[in-house]
Order: C-alpha cells, then structure tokens, then sequence
C-alpha cells in the first residue's frame, strides 16, 4: 500500500467545497477530500488564498488526467507531486 495523494487546487473556497463533494459522489471514495487554505507567501487576506482539495488514493486507481480536467471544471489543476 502507497502514500499517494493528489492535490486539486481551487481558486476560492466555494470552488472547493463543491469540488469536494462533488468527488467523493463522482469518484466514488471511500474517504471524504480534505479541503485546506494555502495562503500566497506574504499574504493575509483570504482573496489571496487558493484552496486546496486533498485526497488520498492509497490503491493508485485515480487517474490523474481525469482529475486535471475535474479540476478545470472549477478553474483550477492538479497539482503534480
């Protein structure tokens, strides 16, 4: 069993937490996405911030394109590991 994540990141927090939810029923996972805040280097205003979907896939069965164009659907990308 691996440690393998994927990151999706979103231009706002509504982005994200309907991309979150939106996953878990599309991809059918077994564990909820987490949703984190990553604030820009420097910044403290929350319009500054992206926000990150993050989720697990320990069995390696996500395909990554299928994520990357999942995220483009709220303006955003998978970020590479």
């Amino acid at each position: 069993m691996s440690d393998v994540r994927h990151v999706l990141v979103l231009p706002d927090r509504d982005a994200a937490q309907e991309a979150a939810e939106v996953l878990a029923e599309r991809f059918r996972l077994e564990e909820e996405p987490r949703i984190v805040r990553d604030a820009l280097a420097g910044e403290d205003d929350a319009e500054d911030a992206q926000w990150l979907v993050v989720l697990r896939d320990e069995q390696g069965l996500l395909d990554p394109e299928l994520l990357d164009a999942f995220a483009g659907e709220w303006d955003g990308w998978r970020e590479e590991p």
